[in-house]
C-alpha cells in the first residue's frame, strides 16, 4: 500500500530520481542500462528497480540470489529473448542480493546482458567491488543508494499514518524516526505494529515503545547527541570504563547499531589514525558484523571494538592533515606540477608533461628529491607526524628511506 506508484513518489535518493538526475534520465529516454543498485538494508532498491522498468516501459522479471539457481536463470533468459523477438519488448531482470549469486551463476548473465536480451539490475548491501564478479561489473554502471534522511522517515511515517488512516502524535514520529537509522522497511513496520496496537486511538509515543518491545532513545534530540559526543570523547581520552559505559547506554536506550558502528569506524580514523592503523579494520569488521548479525549478538562486537579503540594509542594526524590539505586546496587549487603530469600519450612529451619526473625505484631506498605538491605549495608541510603508537616507527622509516639520495640516477619520461 506504501510502495510508491512513480518516481515522482520516491521520498529519497535525490541524488539518482530527482528532476534530473541520472535515472530520471535513462528512465524519460526510454533506456535503460544494466545496473547494481548499492545501499543499506530499506533505502528502496527493489522498489526503484520497479518503477525503472515501469516507467520505462520495459517487462519486469524478478529473482532473488538466495532462492533461485542456474536454471531459474536460464529460465529468464530464454523468455526474454522470446518476447524480445515476438514482440520487441525488452526486458528487466532484477536480481535481490546479487552477491549471493555463485561466480558460475554471474558468468550466465554475461552473453545476455552483452547482447542485450536482458537489462540487468542488481541489488546489493554488500560493496560489489568485492562480491561481484569484474567482467559482470565492466558491463553494468553502479549506483550508490543513501540512507534515508530524518526528514526523509517522517515524510514516510505521515505518509503510511494517513494511507492507514489514523493520527499519530509529533513525539512519536520522532521517536519512530530516531530509531529507524535510514532504513524505510523498519520504520514501516514498526509503524504497522504501533497502528495496531494503538486500535482506533492516536498513536503514540508509548506505542511505539511497546511496537520495539520497549526499546526507543529514552532521550531528547540534544541526550542523544550528548550521549554520542561522550561515547567519542572517552574513546579519544582513553578511558574504556567510559567509553563502554556510554556505548551500552545507548544501546539500552534503542540507538542503532549501525549508528554507533559508523561512529566507531569514524573515531578509528579521526582519533586514533597512524598510531595504529588496525583499529580502522577492527572497526570496519565491526561494522560488518552489525550487518552481519544484528541485535543483540552485535553488542559484542561493538564492546569488542569499543574497548579497543579506547586503549589505542591515539593521534590525530590524519585529522589535522584533512583540514590542513582542505585548506590548501580551496586557496590554492590543485594545477600539477608539469613533470608529474601523465605522459603516456603522443602529443604529451611536445607539452614537457612528465619529461623532467624522476622515478623514485631508481633510487636508493626508493625516494629521491622531488616535488610533488604545485608549484605555490612547494615546501609546504600539510602533514604534522604523531608522537605515538606505530605512528613513530612509520615516521621513523620514511626518514631513513629519505636520508639516501643518489642524484645520478636516469630520470624517468
Amino acid at each position: 500500500m506504501l510502495r510508491p506508484r512513480s518516481l515522482d513518489e520516491v521520498v529519497g535518493q535525490e541524488h539518482l530520481v530527482g528532476p534530473g538526475a541520472p535515472l530520471r534520465r535513462l528512465v524519460e529516454a526510454q533506456r535503460l542500462s544494466s545496473m547494481i543498485l548499492w545501499g543499506p538494508a530499506g533505502t528502496g532498491k527493489t522498489t526503484l528497480a520497479r518503477l525503472l522498468a515501469q516507467t520505462a516501459g520495459y517487462h519486469a522479471e524478478a529473482l532473488s540470489a538466495t532462492s533461485s539457481g542456474a536454471k531459474e536463470v536460464r529460465d529468464v533468459i530464454e523468455r526474454a529473448k522470446q518476447r524480445l523477438g515476438e514482440r520487441g519488448q525488452l526486458t528487466v531482470l532484477f536480481i535481490d542480493e546479487v552477491h549471493r549469486f555463485s561466480k558460475s551463476q554471474q558468468d550466465l548473465l554475461l552473453p545476455a546482458t552483452e547482447a542485450g536480451e536482458i537489462t540487468l539490475i542488481g541489488a546489493t548491501t554488500e560493496n560489489p567491488y568485492f562480491e561481484v564478479n569484474a567482467a559482470l561489473l565492466s558491463r553494468t554502471t553502479l549506483w550508490r543508494l543513501q540512507p534515508l534522511t530524518t526528514d526523509d522517515l517522517a515524510r514516510l511515517v505521515q505518509r503510511g499514518a494517513q494511507l492507514r488512516g489514523v493520527r499519530i502524535e509529533p513525539d512519536a514520529v520522532e521517536a519512530l524516526v530516531a530509531t529507524g537509522d535510514g532504513d524505510a522497511r523498519s520504520v514501516l513496520t514498526t509503524l504497522d505494529t504501533a497502528i495496531t496496537l494503538a486500535g482506533p486511538d492516536v498513536v503514540l509515543k508509548s506505542h511505539i515503545g511497546a511496537a520495539r518491545d520497549g526499546r526507543i532513545l529514552h532521550q531528547s534530540a540534544d541526550s542523544h547527541y550528548d550521549q554520542v559526543s561522550a561515547l567519542i570523547k572517552s574513546i579519544r581520552g582513553s578511558d574504556p570504563d567510559a567509553a563502554v559505559y556510554w556505548l551500552v547506554a545507548m544501546l539500552e536506550a534503542g540507538e542503532s547499531a549501525r549508528f554507533l558502528a559508523r561512529r566507531l569506524v569514524i573515531s578509528a580514523s579521526e582519533d586514533i589514525g597512524l598510531a595504529d592503523s588496525s583499529m580502522l579494520t577492527l572497526a570496519e569488521s565491526c561494522a560488518r558484523a552489525v550487518e552481519f548479525i544484528g541485535l543483540p549478538e552485535a553488542r559484542y562486537a561493538l564492546v569488542h571494538t569499543t574497548l579497543a579503540l579506547a586503549l589505542a594509542p591515539k593521534s590525530n594526524s590524519a585529522t589535522r592533515a584533512l583540514a590542513a590539505a582542505t585548506a590548501a586546496v580551496q586557496a590554492h587549487g590543485a594545477a600539477v606540477p608539469a613533470h608529474l603530469r601523465d605522459a603516456h600519450y603522443g602529443a604529451a612529451g611536445a607539452l614537457g608533461h612528465g619529461t623532467d619526473y624522476r622515478y623514485p625505484h631508481d633510487f636508493p631506498n626508493n625516494w629521491v628529491e622531488q616535488q610533488y605538491l604545485p608549484d605555490e605549495l612547494a615546501g609546504t608541510a600539510l602533514y604534522d607526524a604523531g608522537s605515538t603508537g606505530n605512528e613513530v616507527a612509520l615516521v621513523s622509516q620514511w626518514r631513513q628511506r629519505r636520508g639516501a639520495n643518489d642524484q645520478g640516477a636516469p630520470t624517468v619520461e
